[in-house]
Order: C-alpha cells, then structure tokens, then sequence
C-alpha cells in the first residue's frame, strides 16, 4: 500500500492563508495603514509638544511617549536634534523581540513589519516635533485659559493615539511593536480586553522610565496627560473599534499558539 507523505507548508502557502482571512483589498488596508500611522505620529507629539509647553509642567505625555522620550534624552541628551527618532526606533525595535519571546517564536517577517512601521513612524515624529517646538518657540502656556487648552489638546492628543491604534491592529499589515504587544497581550492571553492589555503592556515602558531616573536623577513628560493616558486609552481603543470605521474587522491576526 502506498503511504502518504505529509507536506511541510511553505512560505506561500502561509502567505496565500494569511491573505484569505483578510476582507479588505491590499489598496483599503494601506489607505487606513497610512491614515493611522499619520494620526498616531500627530497624538504622541500633542503630548510631547504641550507637556513642554506649560507651566508649572504637570501635563505630561502618553506613557510610552513619556518613557521612550526620557531615555532618549537621557542617553543622546537634550541637545541632539535626532533624540526622539533613535529612541522611538530602537526602543521600539528591542520590544519587537519582547513580542517573539511571548509568541514563543521569532518571526522575521513580523520583526521587519515592526521597522517598516518604525522607520516612518519615528521619523514623523522627530518632524511633527521640529515643525511645533518651532512654531511654539519659547512660549509657554501660563494664563488659565491657555492651560485649559494645552490640557485638552494633550487629551485629544492621547485620543488620537488610541484611535490609531484601533485602525492599524484591525488593519494588521505592520504594526508599532508596542501595539503588537498590545494586541498580543489582548488576544493570547486577556481575551480580547483591550485595556486590561493595554494596562499589562506599559510594564516596558515603566522600566524604561524608571533606567532614564537613575541615569539622569530626573522625571520629565509624566504627569496628568500620562495618568489620563494609562486610565483611559485602551478603553479609547475597545470604543474605537466599534465607533470609527466599524466595518473594519480585525484581519489575519496572529499571535502564535
């Protein structure tokens, strides 16, 4: 009797399933990539921007913003003109093999995802952050009315963070690598509570932090904003998903066995 001989699957045929649980074309997923990747660079420097811009500074940024922002500076320094770039870019990338660790496997394909999404990501920041410490310049907001105004720009600022990462989770081509171990979190292992995740998620970035204090004896970028963003951008997250595009499934989501 013959005996049949078991295939390993191979790379195109991973490629050829991973595109059958999608129910977008190629051209919506890379509009809403864009569109998300854009809004998210523009809420992470709202906070950035208006937490240095207000006195007494209380305001505080998002809280991976805030951590990667202080180590960035602690290691580069204030003066450099490229700090938040490199910290945002190689902070990010050491998450993504954070991520293969609780996958139980390293996939390349899904770490070269995690830079296309670095690489333009950490650049928008660093260019968003240039155009408005600019226009800003010396200014700082010190009258009430103003205050008022920075508080809520920094809450919409955190506002667009969280909907851009409900955009681009669902979208799934490339991820930010803390989204993805959000998203992993969320689905692997708190069943698709995503500010249950998202709470267990900041535990990098508090350590990240915490090194930037010991190196630099210094708290900067935490304060009300951050505290807003820890309480409530996951849960700005689960509503996203629902409310902004909400034909827009969840597609080919894969966070190991």
């Amino acid at each position: 009797m013959a005996q049949k001989t078991a295939q390993k699957p191979n790379n195109k045929s991973k490629l050829s399933k991973k595109a059958a649980n999608r129910s977008i074309s190629m051209s919506a997923s890379l509009a809403y990539f864009a569109f998300s990747l854009v809004l998210n660079a523009l809420g992470n420097v709202l906070t950035i921007v208006t937490s240095a811009h207000i006195l007494p500074a209380f305001l505080g940024s998002a809280y991976w913003t805030a951590a990667q922002t202080n180590l960035g500076y602690a290691i580069l320094g204030r003066g450099s003109s490229t700090a938040l770039f490199w910290a945002f870019l190689v902070l990010g990338m050491l998450i993504s093999f954070l991520n293969a660790i609780l996958m139980g496997k390293l996939d390349w394909g899904r770490v070269l995802g995690n830079f296309a999404f670095m690489l333009p990501f950490s650049l928008f920041i660093q260019w968003f952050a240039n155009i408005f410490n600019n226009m800003l310049g010396g200014y700082h907001a010190t009258s009430l009315p103003m205050i008022i105004l920075f508080v809520i720009i920094n809450f919409i600022g955190v506002a667009f963070i969280a909907t851009a990462i409900s955009i681009y989770q669902r979208v799934n081509l490339v991820l930010h690598p803390a989204d993805d171990l959000m998203q992993i979190l969320r689905f692997k292992y708190f069943n698709g509570k995503a500010a249950i995740a998202m709470w267990v998620s900041y535990i990098p970035p508090t350590l990240m932090g915490i090194i930037a204090v010991i190196m630099t004896h210094n708290l900067e970028n935490f304060g009300l904003g951050t505290l807003f963003a820890f309480l409530f951008q996951g849960n700005i997250t689960g509503f996203a998903d629902r409310l902004i595009f909400p034909n827009l499934k969840h597609q080919a989501v894969d966070v190991g066995k």
